[in-house]
């Protein structure tokens, strides 16, 4: 019929067993690289006022040339390269942490004046401002949920 567990003191299930947080240690050691630098995104907060539309974007370690910024058909996309990878033959790396990688996200973003969209970037934060065409609040319509 079903096969019935008793209740173990130390809260290891089937999957687990005493060896699991060490390989689990392990693995999350700062040794290995973690995922999340090979997803190629970064942080962006979008800001919403009644007169334009601001974004900020963290791209720390990337110079100013690296970065592109397009606008099309109501898409802002923003792309950038990073590239640490300084070869070094004389010295025995122990532990390297630099990487190459490329980024780019795109924003769906209506109702902006094209030809004023404004951006700087200051110590690895990327500013970008864009005007809205009709200025002040927006139609909206709260919707009640049931």
């Amino acid at each position: 019929m079903f096969e019935m567990m008793p209740f173990r003191r130390n809260h290891l299930n089937r999957k687990d067993d005493f060896f699991s947080p060490f390989f689990k240690n392990f693995f999350e050691d700062d040794f290995f690289p973690t995922m999340h630098y090979m997803q190629g995104n970064f942080n962006v907060d979008l800001k919403e006022t009644d007169d334009d539309y601001q974004i900020e974007a963290d791209l720390p370690g990337i110079k100013k040339g690296d970065i592109d910024i397009d606008f099309s058909n109501n898409y802002l996309t923003i792309s950038a390269k990073r590239n640490e990878a300084i070869e070094d033959k004389n010295e025995n790396y122990v532990r390297r942490e630099r990487h190459y990688g490329e980024f780019k996200r795109s924003f769906y973003i209506d109702n902006v004046d094209e030809t004023k969209i404004d951006a700087s970037f200051k110590d690895g934060v990327l500013k970008v401002v864009l005007p809205k065409l009709n200025k002040g609040k927006t139609n909206r319509r709260k919707i009640d949920i049931h």
